[in-house]
């Protein structure tokens, strides 16, 4: 078997991978980067790119400020005891630190958002600035490898091009300029002809993409070599020490021997039906996974085989989706949730959870109930907004509909004929109708609270008043579709330290063994605490997993 000495392997592409390298670079390691797909990026790549850092410096541009014990207080509140409180407060120190050193020292760019924490109503919660977006960039600074990176996911692309968090946000709530932003997009995408006769993908990179093209950019300067469709197939140890890795390369084995370590950034194992019954609560199935299919617990289990702790592994990011047949995975209604005029009911036709909470929690919701939930809007919200794999009337009519949306989405004229269709009670949606529609003139939802707090009202539509997320269903046709409770990757995996030091089942770390991203337990146990918080962590426990692999002061 051929072999090769490096200091540091990292197991993965994504921005907790990338971010791992690049340090491990910077402190004088020799880095060899692995990815088991033929696409750089991972999960990164098709998600919304944001980062939560609390104490981030970029929040004082917008004349707001933050401290450690307000951040340390809401996350405690958050997680509980599902994580220490030591590793909670690591998070809260180097989170800010690693966002300094990734802008002073990379490509890697981000801006402030508005953008409020998910429970909101817990203590030390702020309504936005700790999420981070990365700033657009050419596709054209990475050059050829730019069609090497995995694409965006299909529903961050309007007709073509993705947008930033801030224009999403203008364009689902349509509030001033929405009509401009959509134009101005459209207009640059369709005439860049040179890239049109080579893809369809934009080269305004936003989102995910932007964050992973920053990161490659940043990699390819230093000369850290990727190698793309190279899965590791087993960890290998000496004397209960991590001391290299078994690479399938171009159909061969490659022994990767490592005089520092392995970190391990290789995504969770949601694409893993057997590990998903054995671990995650039911109902459970893959197909309803908005994330790449490449996630099957690999780095999971070899790092198993060499000792490792596994915990939080009934965890998942959870979210409600919805998938069209023959698509390749689910889409997760992220914001449309909050909007006035759409509601989730059970078979009995009743709401029974806060449609404008975090998807994370309308996920768990969902999780929690074993029969199938709907989606629910009337014509007036179905022509204004976008609605799961439906964009608004003006651009994708009923008449439009392919196969894929009539086989999933009900249109009826009545609520009796929707109720029928869904095959849910039908007293039970109109009480439930009736409800909404008291609702929406008081502003008061007197059984869920939907609007009553920052973050809800965050993805409301300003122009409903008194309560953005609340309106009536009124104006026929009606219209239903299916939810699931999906994800965007799961969130239990190796039991590391402060040092994203790998830990065995005793709680003694593993020489030469770091995970971070979804193959670590997460730093957020089962809780989802602000738009960021998966990517956040994974790049923050990336950059010390890589000074501490390195020997330098953490």
């Amino acid at each position: 078997m051929d072999s090769i000495d490096v200091d540091v392997l990292v197991v993965g592409s994504g921005a907790g991978a990338l971010t791992a390298a690049i340090t491990a670079h910077d402190q004088g390691g020799d880095v060899l980067v692995v990815e088991k797909s033929d696409m750089y990026g991972g999960t990164s790549a098709t998600s919304g790119g944001g980062i939560w850092i609390p104490c981030n410096h970029l929040m004082k541009e917008h004349g707001q400020t933050d401290t450690a014990d307000a951040a340390l207080t809401y996350l405690k509140a958050c997680v509980g005891d599902d994580v220490s409180e030591e590793r909670l407060a690591a998070y809260v120190e180097k989170a800010p630190e690693m966002l300094k050193y990734m802008e002073d020292k990379s490509d890697v760019k981000f801006v402030s958002t508005p953008y409020a924490d998910y429970l909101s109503d817990l203590p030390g919660s702020k309504d936005g600035w700790r999420t981070l977006d990365p700033v657009p960039m050419s596709a054209t600074k990475l050059g050829k490898e730019f069609l090497n990176m995995r694409p965006p996911h299909p529903q961050t692309i309007f007709g073509g091009f993705t947008i930033t968090v801030n224009e999403a946000k203008t364009i689902i709530t349509r509030s001033k300029g929405w009509k401009w932003i959509m134009a101005k997009l459209m207009i640059s995408y369709r005439l860049d002809i040179p890239m049109r006769m080579k893809s369809k993908r934009h080269r305004r990179l936003c989102l995910g993409n932007a964050l992973v093209g920053r990161c490659l950019t940043s990699i390819f300067s230093r000369g850290i070599p990727i190698w793309r469709s190279s899965p590791m197939t087993s960890l290998v140890t000496k004397n209960g020490a991590v001391t290299g890795a078994i690479i399938s390369k171009e159909g061969k084995d490659m022994l990767v021997n490592t005089r520092r370590g392995v970190i391990m950034a290789a995504g969770g194992f949601e694409h893993n039906a057997e590990m998903r019954s054995k671990h995650l609560p039911g109902p459970t199935d893959t197909e309803w996974s908005a994330t790449p299919g490449h996630n099957t617990g690999d780095a999971h289990k070899a790092a198993e085989e060499a000792g490792a702790a596994l915990t939080l592994m009934d965890a998942a990011w959870w979210g409600p989706s919805v998938r069209l047949p023959g698509r390749d995975r689910s889409r997760i209604l992220f914001a449309e949730r909050a909007l006035p005029g759409i509601y989730i009911v059970n078979e009995k036709g009743e709401r029974f959870l806060n449609e404008a909470g975090s998807y994370d929690e309308v996920g768990r919701s969902l999780q929690a109930y074993p029969m199938t939930s709907w989606v629910i809007f009337d014509r007036r919200a179905r022509e204004k907004y976008g609605i799961g794999p439906l964009y608004p009337t003006a651009v994708h009519p009923d008449s439009k509909w392919n196969d894929a949306i009539k086989a999933v989405v009900k249109k009826a004229d009545t609520i009796a004929e929707l109720a029928a269709l869904m095959d849910v009670d039908s007293a039970g949606l109109q009480a439930t109708v009736d409800k909404v529609a008291k609702y929406s003139q008081t502003g008061v939802d007197e059984d869920f609270g939907s609007g009553g707090n920052a973050y809800d009202r965050y993805y409301g539509d300003p122009s409903i008043t008194p309560n953005p997320c609340l309106a009536p269903l009124a104006k026929a046709p009606f219209y239903a579709f299916p939810v699931r409770p999906g994800d965007i990757g799961t969130k239990g995996g190796i039991d590391v330290d402060v040092n994203a030091q790998a830990l065995d089942s005793k709680g003694t770390p593993i020489a030469g063994l770091y995970a971070t991203g979804n193959t670590a337990s997460s730093v957020m146990g089962h809780s989802y605490p602000g738009a960021g918080s998966t990517l956040g962590p994974a790049m923050t426990f990336g950059y010390v997993a890589a000074k501490h692999i390195m020997g330098a002061n953490t």
